[in-house]
This record gives C-alpha cells, sequence and structure tokens, in this order.
C-alpha cells in the first residue's frame, strides 16, 4: 500500500529553518516542497520540513483572500496560480504535502492525485520526535506529527495523517485519506476505512473496524464496529447521524 519510513533525529531540537537557510539550496538534501493549504495544518508542517531536508518554497490555497502566514514564503490561489508559479519555477523536482486536515479527506486525496499529474513528488513527512515502527508502511504524502507513534505492522494508505501525541497501535490499518487526531488512541488490529476522521483524545478498541467516511468525535470511545458514513460520539461511542442524510 505505500513505501517504507522512518522518522530521522537530526539531533538539534531547532526545528525551524531560518530564512536564509530555506534561500540556499545546499541545506536541502530532499530539495524544494510546497504545500498545498495555508491555514493551520501548514504552520504545523512548517516548522519541522527544514529538519527533514526540505526547503519550503510556495504555498497554495484556494481561498483568494488569504495571505502566507509563513514568512518569506509567498502564496498563490488556486491552480491557475499553481501554473504561473510552475511555469517561472527553474526546479522541475519538486515534492509536495497537502496541508488540510480534519473530515476532508477526500479534498486531501484527489488533490494528491492531481499534484502528482501535474509532475509532482508526494512527499511523506514524520516528525523528528514521531516513532516509526521498522516494520510498519507508510503510504505517499502522509504526515506522522510530534511524538505521534506507529506501531509494528501497522499500514497507512496515501495522504494519511497522524496528529501529535496520537497512537497507533501494532497491525492497525488505516486506509487511503485517513486523519487521526491529536491525542487519539488506536488499539492493535483497529482498521479504519477511506477518508474517515477520528478526533481528538477518541480511543478505539481493539480489532474494531470503521467504515470509509466516519466521523468519530472528540473524546469518543468506540468499543465496537462502526458502519460506513456515520457520525459517532460519546462513551460507548454510537451512531447519531449519517453523513450521507445531512449532505
Amino acid at each position: 500500500m505505500g513505501r517504507q519510513v522512518r522518522a530521522a533525529y537530526p539531533g538539534s531540537d531547532n526545528y525551524l529553518v531560518s530564512a536564509d537557510k530555506q534561500a540556499d539550496r545546499n541545506n536541502a538534501p530532499n530539495g524544494d516542497i510546497v504545500l498545498w493549504g495555508g491555514t493551520g495544518q501548514a504552520k504545523v508542517l512548517a516548522e519541522f520540513l527544514g529538519a527533514l531536508g526540505y526547503r519550503l518554497v510556495a504555498i497554495f490555497d484556494n481561498n483568494k483572500s488569504l495571505r502566507s502566514l509563513i514568512k518569506g514564503v509567498p502564496l498563490y490561489h488556486g491552480f491557475d496560480g499553481f501554473r504561473n508559479w510552475r511555469a517561472t519555477s527553474d526546479n522541475p523536482n519538486v515534492s509536495f504535502s497537502i496541508a488540510i486536515g480534519g473530515a476532508r479527506g477526500r479534498d486531501r486525496s484527489e488533490l494528491q492525485r492531481r499534484l502528482e499529474a501535474e509532475g509532482l513528488t508526494a512527499a511523506t513527512l514524520a516528525h523528528p520526535t514521531a516513532f516509526v515502527a521498522g516494520s510498519a508502511k507508510v503510504g505517499p504524502g502522509s504526515q506522522i506529527l510530534a511524538l505521534a507513534c506507529v506501531g509494528a505492522e501497522a499500514t497507512l494508505g496515501r495522504a494519511v495523517i497522524v496528529n501529535g501525541r496520537a497512537g497507533v497501535d501494532h497491525d492497525a490499518v488505516l486506509e487511503d485519506g485517513v486523519h487521526i487526531g491529536p491525542g487519539a488512541t488506536l488499539a492493535g488490529g483497529v482498521h479504519v476505512g477511506e477518508c474517515s476522521l477520528v478526533g481528538a483524545g477518541a480511543v478505539v478498541l481493539p480489532n474494531v473496524t470503521i467504515g470509509p467516511d466516519v466521523i468519530v468525535g472528540a473524546g469518543a470511545v468506540v468499543t465496537k464496529d462502526v458502519g460506513p458514513g456515520l457520525v459517532v460520539y460519546g462513551n460507548p461511542a454510537t451512531a447519531r447521524r449519517s453523513l450521507a442524510a445531512s449532505r
């Protein structure tokens, strides 16, 4: 389902590369990277891209009123802005990451496909303080944030986000576009379907299967399987509504 990745430990607690270092390609062994999404998730990723050997050169967002939140990094609007930037870029080999979280896994996955079709490479990012087991598999475009843990034989698909301090235990499977919120705990053997969101601080008990397009509310305790397209929360978590019915 994806390629293997292990978190890097650069030996420094200064994860934010200064603007002068970002401007020097000699300090970016992994090359240039761009972000799609210019709000909170972009700030989170920008903090440690330098520690992973990337130079952040541009940000893109569909919100035409948005301005760059990252000093020294320009923000362009939509695919028109992307193509204008691409036409003037002197580097044909650029990586990218989709800085869009929450219950927007399908948007994240679709944007990843579009940028790959444009010739960019989806970066797989693990914060220097994250632990990724050597036997785990992590797909292209996935993000494993600060102090997160991905256990033995776990499998993460494409465009997955594992937020800070979240735990994904042994043999768990996260399909494409899944987002695991801050501090959430997934026990061994849990299976989460495409583009589902497990909210902050939620707990999913061993071997539970969560269907695609599910939202698990913050702090929920999921004790049994959850069908597709449901919103569940509480302890124990129960289905409160169907996302399909609310659209």
